[in-house]
Parts: C-alpha cells; structure tokens; sequence
C-alpha cells in the first residue's frame, strides 16, 4: 500500500464522536492546571503523556474526571472549546458533533447561562475565523445518575443552545443500565434532539439493543461488541444506524486487546454505516487523521476507499442536507485532484 497519510492530512472531514474536554491538548490541560493549582494534573505537557496512561476503563474515567475539574469558568469553557476547534482545522475538519457534559460543569458551579453562553461565542468564532462548523451533543455522565438525567434533559430542553442537535449517554456501562434513561430521551427526542447514546463498550450487544429499543437510538457511539451479535449487525446495517467507532480508544481503554483484534473489518464485511472517530484523541495520543490511517490498514483501503469512508461521517451526520452536500463534493473534488498528480 502506499503512504496515505499526506492523502489523509488534506483530506477535508466531520468528526461525529469526540469529547468536548477530552479533546483538550496537553497545552491547554497543562494551561488550566496552572490555573487551578489546587488540582493533582500535571502543569507540565510532557508529564501528561504519563499521566494519560490508562491501566483500564475505570481508571480513564478517574483521569478524564480530573481533567474536567480543571474546567472551573466561563473563560475556561470559552478556551476549550475555541481551541478544540483550532485543533480540528488543523485536520481540515469541517463539521463536528461535540460531546458536552454540561452537568459536570454547572455542578462544578459554572452558571448555566454563562456555560451555554461561552460554548455559543466559541461556536461562532471558530465557524467564522476556522471555517470549522460545530454542532454539540449533550450527554448524561451516565455514573451520576438520574439526578444527571434530569439536569441535562433540563438543560437541553429548557435552555437548548442554538448548535444542540443531539443527546446522549457517557460514562461506565458496567452497572449503568440503558433503560433508566429512557425517560430523558423520550423528552430530548420530543423536544426535536437526536439519540446518540454510548453502547456496547465494554458490555456486550444487549446494551445496543437497549439504546436502540428504549432510547431511540439513531447512531451508536461505540457499538464494539455488535459483531457478538449477527442480528444486530444485520438490523444496524438494514435500518442504516451508524456505528461511531473509534479503533485507538477502544485500545487505550482495554475494550479491545490490540488493534489487530479490532471488530472493524467485520462491521463493514456485515455491511454497517461506520464514521471514524478519535474520541478522547490527546488523552489516547491520538488524532482524527492518525484514525484514519488505522482504519485504512484494518480495511485496506486505497485513497478512494478513504474518501468514501469520510463520506460515511458526513452522511451519519446531523447536518442540513446542503451542509452534507457541500462536504461530499469537497471530498470528491479533493479525491480526483489528488488522483491526478
């Protein structure tokens, strides 16, 4: 195969499952350490790759909470969020869906207002002065309960900002059931936001079941386990529900032994809609562009194969069908050109 990554670098993109804080670079993590010297984050870029070493799930949940402590303000909110965008433009990301707990800060005492605010001028900054289109996701800390339920419901519906399109569930799946939250989708859905919860992690397909028949699910984040289940692939394929996989994660977490192991190929082979996604990408040494190269070595896929694959994020996406349109053409356009040298 040749190198495909100078392809992959220009290649324009949406990314679909990517974490609000977890996307934030050593730079900034290290940055709001030192703003907050009371935390136990190192302030030294370099010392995170350390600390971003994750010996399971469990473990990546206590380092991601404590880097979601760092985010205290308005101001660090507006930061974050502006300076993901940087990063994603750098990728030639054109549209992203970002996943945004907003519990984690309005209990941290963020006002709500405020929060929704400083997310909103970051949004419009980057679609103006990046070109990078922001959508969000907002989703329940699944580990906080229904208490968390109900304050993102609350929040998405009662306070819906103008780039909210869908909702969503995060954190452990072990011991947090998908059908409890049932009720805080029907209300988001209601309310015109789609389903995009987290499923089939680290529990097996009967929890992709579950977001799919309790919580509406449109798109999977995840989906991992799927291919244990022969019928659910055949249901995900027929229906068109994409599954956001995101193979370096699912590695980093211990979802899946290596990458050699990843259930990717299967999931095309069954002929499932999958985006390529990073995830948490500076937390697992990653990136979207990184991503694509792994999915391009467990596919085997040539330049044309990869910009159907990016086609893929742009079709699962909740963007306005223009929107989808005008990425594909960029895609295409790019891909010929590239051809022709």
């Amino acid at each position: 195969m040749t190198d495909l990554h100078p392809f992959i670098a220009g290649l324009p993109k949406a990314e679909l499952h990517v974490h609000h804080v977890g996307s934030a670079s050593p730079r900034i993590v290290a940055e709001l350490a030192a703003r907050h010297p009371d935390s136990k984050v190192p302030t030294d870029p370099e010392a995170l790759v350390d600390y971003f070493t994750f010996t399971d799930f469990a473990h990546f949940i206590e380092v991601y909470l404590s880097v979601v402590d760092l985010v205290r303000t308005p101001e660090d909110v507006r930061l974050l969020t502006y300076e993901v965008a940087r990063d994603m433009a750098r990728q030639q990301i054109r549209y992203a869906e970002l996943t945004i707990t907003p519990f984690s800060s309005t209990r941290r005492g963020i006002d709500e207002k405020a929060f929704m605010a400083a997310i909103e001028d970051a949004r419009v900054a980057a679609e103006r002065e990046l070109g990078v289109i922001l959508r969000w996701c907002f989703d329940i800390p699944g580990e906080a309960g229904l208490e968390a339920a109900e304050e993102t419901a609350r929040l998405a519906v009662d306070l819906r900002p103008e780039g909210l399109v869908s909702f969503g569930l995060g954190g452990p799946e072990i011991g947090v059931p998908r059908p409890q939250f049932k009720p805080y989708f029907d209300r988001a859905i209601a309310a015109g936001l789609r389903s995009v919860p987290h499923a089939g992690e680290t529990t097996g397909p009967e929890t992709v079941w579950d977001a799919l028949r309790e919580l509406g699910a449109e798109r999977i984040g995840h989906g991992t386990s799927s291919v244990r289940d022969p019928e659910l692939l055949a249901y995900l394929a027929e229906h068109r529900i994409a599954l956001e996989v995101c193979p370096t994660s699912n590695i980093a977490t211990r979802a899946v032994a290596n990458l050699d192991e990843h259930p990717l190929k299967e999931m095309v082979a069954a002929g499932v809609l999958v985006t390529i996604n990073s995830d948490d990408p500076p937390m697992f040494g990653t990136d979207l562009n990184h991503e694509y190269g792994v999915a391009a070595r467990l596919l085997g896929l040539d330049e044309r194969g990869v910009a159907e694959l990016a086609k893929n994020a742009v079709e699962a996406s909740f963007l306005d069908p223009a929107g989808k349109a005008r990425i594909a053409a960029e895609i295409d356009s790019y891909t010929t050109e590239w051809l022709r040298r």
